[in-house]
């Protein structure tokens, strides 16, 4: 472990994973100045989903705000197999999240919550970003939920 903002994680019971190999042809976070993008992350726990579906339907709003803490972390892995070290990141600048949702459900926000509140636990005010919630059809091998990230790295 190494830094502040892991062991705020430790604190949490929370350890950054591995990195989430991509999928298709991309990369998983790519690095612009001081910036770094992540693609979107699933909530991939040891190679695979642990919960399938749409949120409102097969998957809890609660299962799913869970989840999205999953992939708030393996954001982080992103985030740190480019930078080295996530005590580098000045702010969480954007954060973008992708629910898959029953055609009636609309607590998009609540689950994104999820991936939020653990950024501000473990970076405090560094944490506090803007955000989109954004409902849709489905997601990439029928996740419940992704989340990308926006991240200002401290200046080398």
């Amino acid at each position: 472990m190494s830094g502040v903002v892991e062991a705020a994680l430790a604190e949490l019971g929370l350890t950054v994973p591995q990195v989430v190999p991509p999928l298709a042809a991309y990369q998983p976070a790519v690095r612009s100045g001081v910036y770094v993008y992540t693609a979107g992350q699933l909530p991939m726990v040891d190679g695979k989903l642990p919960v399938t579906g749409k949120v409102g339907a097969e998957v809890t709003p609660e299962e799913a705000k869970d989840l999205a803490r999953v992939c708030a972390l393996n954001a982080l892995a992103a985030v740190k197999s480019v930078a080295g070290d996530l005590d580098r990141v000045a702010r969480v600048v954007k954060v973008t999240g992708f629910v898959a949702s029953a055609s009636d459900f609309t607590g998009q926000p609540a689950v994104l919550n999820g991936a939020s509140e653990l950024f501000g636990q473990v970076f405090g005010d560094k944490g506090v970003h803007a955000r989109s919630a954004v409902g849709v059809a489905v997601l990439p091998l029928d996740a419940p939920v992704e989340v990308e990230i926006l991240v200002e790295l401290v200046a080398d």
